[in-house]
């Protein structure tokens, strides 16, 4: 009979298998913007991550499958012992880099753009925080919650699942407390914040800065590997 090859790799009282050299990140490593990124020798980054341009990614950290680190004109420093799940969202701006501190859960489809999240701050699926907006040390931002722009939270705040923090300091709101969410809103400018624009900006001038600033990204460079730390 010939050897089968689903299965355990090997019984438990047979052979070990062998110590196959694995590599360490995978191979969308992008030079963008005269950056290349900086991973630590003992990170891991998934085959199937994006990390793009000026991002630094501390010892022990580890970027799941489908997440994209990608800085636009802001770098991404990633600090010791973080986990970014698969199909995390994380985004330097010009004015709102990001930093995210030691032994930081950022979950499964989370979107960090432009946001500082300070040591052990738990960040769950979905959850979103925008621009300016600051989560200090051992935040929780639960399922679907929302962290609006140049909006803080005060040191191991709780958002609910699905609420909004928005204002410094932060006040939060349910999903249903539109009135509420957009009076404290109003006064964050979220489109100065975010694009630069009023909110009389008409869409076209908008987009068109949009399309211009992403198509920095024609001259990306795929590269074979990380650069040194």
């Amino acid at each position: 009979m010939g050897t089968s090859f689903i299965g355990p790799l090997a019984p438990d009282n047979g052979p070990e298998p062998p110590n196959l050299p694995r590599p360490r990140v995978g191979a969308m490593i992008i030079a963008s913007r005269g950056h290349a990124p900086s991973i630590h020798e003992s990170a891991y980054v998934a085959p199937s991550a994006v990390v793009c341009g000026d991002v630094t990614i501390g010892e022990g950290s580890r970027v799941l499958h489908g997440a994209v680190l990608t800085s636009e004109g802001g770098p991404i420093t990633i600090g010791q012992r973080v986990v970014i799940m698969e199909n995390a969202v994380v985004k330097g701006r010009p004015r709102h880099p990001v930093t995210i501190g030691d032994h930081v859960l950022v979950g499964p489809h989370a979107h960090i753009n432009g946001a500082t999240i300070e040591r052990e701050c738990f960040i769950a699926t979905g959850a979103s925080l925008f621009p300016g907006s600051l989560a200090r040390e051992g935040c929780e931002v639960r399922v679907n919650a929302v962290v609006q722009v140049n909006t803080a939270l005060a040191p191991r705040s709780v958002v609910p699942i699905g609420w909004v923090a928005v204002g410094d300091p932060a006040q939060l709101a349910s999903a249903d407390e539109h009135e509420e969410v957009w009076r404290i809103q109003q006064g964050l400018d979220f489109p100065g914040t975010v694009y630069g624009a009023t909110r009389m900006t008409p869409m076209t001038e908008i987009m068109d800065g949009q399309s211009e600033a992403y198509g920095a990204h024609l001259d990306d460079e795929v590269l074979d590997g990380p650069a040194a730390p």
